[in-house]
């Protein structure tokens, strides 16, 4: 059996196979109408991430009316476009077909929650991996090791059990879960990067750079306030 990745391991954790085990979603027959295929994929993936979401809402739920904050400031999800999946096929010099989106993009559902501590992200994440029906694949924790311009967030790779009319499949979903600074930094520089189609300047990445870690800084003091004032962690 497939040792389960923890989150306690997430310090030295690389690739683990992940595309050698992705047998799990169901059959693609690559020569039948792609666009067929495709909306079939979206709903399959789609109907994961409403099991991941329902899980988040319900531990969002429990802790409203027994503590005396709640860990979950706020969820989104969205299905990954389909541009966005062709640019990600293309860019790979593969061909665009069922097989080849399944084994290559690992991100077409997307789930993010939003907290307001740095414990709070791995206290939610390790909630919800020890859940029975959650498998994780996969972890890169760009908190504790940020990428190169100052991206902050953890994110996890799982499979999630859905249940469907005649037969049930371990589903991928990417989730990223990050403090409600880190969010901000990722929303606003994602905004000022791709609101103009031409090369974004060195000087502005060095800026952008500086705020991330500004606002690691201040992530850190609310943490050490909080710490202080007593706050109770899960």
């Amino acid at each position: 059996m497939e040792k389960k990745v923890t989150i306690e391991e997430t310090e030295n954790i690389e690739d683990i196979g992940y595309e050698e085990n992705i047998t799990f979603l169901p059959k693609i027959v690559d020569n039948l109408d792609m666009e067929c295929e495709y909306r079939k994929l979206m709903y399959i993936y789609e109907a994961a991430i409403q099991e991941i979401v329902s899980k988040l809402n319900i531990l969002k739920g429990e802790f409203q009316f027994s503590n005396d904050r709640n860990p979950i400031s706020s969820i989104s999800s969205r299905v990954k476009s389909k541009e966005s999946i062709v640019y990600k096929i293309h860019k790979k010099g593969l061909p665009m077909t069922g097989s080849t989106l399944i084994h290559n993009v690992r991100d077409i559902a997307g789930v993010r929650v939003v907290c307001p501590f740095i414990e709070d992200v791995y206290s939610v994440a390790r909630m919800l991996v020890k859940q029975k029906d959650i498998e994780v694949i996969e972890v890169k924790d760009y908190i504790r090791e940020p990428k190169e311009n100052g991206y902050r967030s953890l994110h996890l790779i799982i499979t999630v059990n859905v249940e469907f009319a005649e037969t049930s499949h371990n589903i991928p979903v990417e989730i990223q879960i990050r403090t409600i600074a880190m969010d901000f930094w990722a929303s606003t520089e994602h905004q000022l990067r791709y609101k103009k189609n031409k090369e974004f300047p060195r000087e502005a990445q060095k800026k952008l750079k500086k705020c991330a870690d500004l606002m690691a800084q201040a992530d850190n003091m609310m943490q050490e306030i909080a710490g202080n004032f007593g706050q109770e962690q899960w």
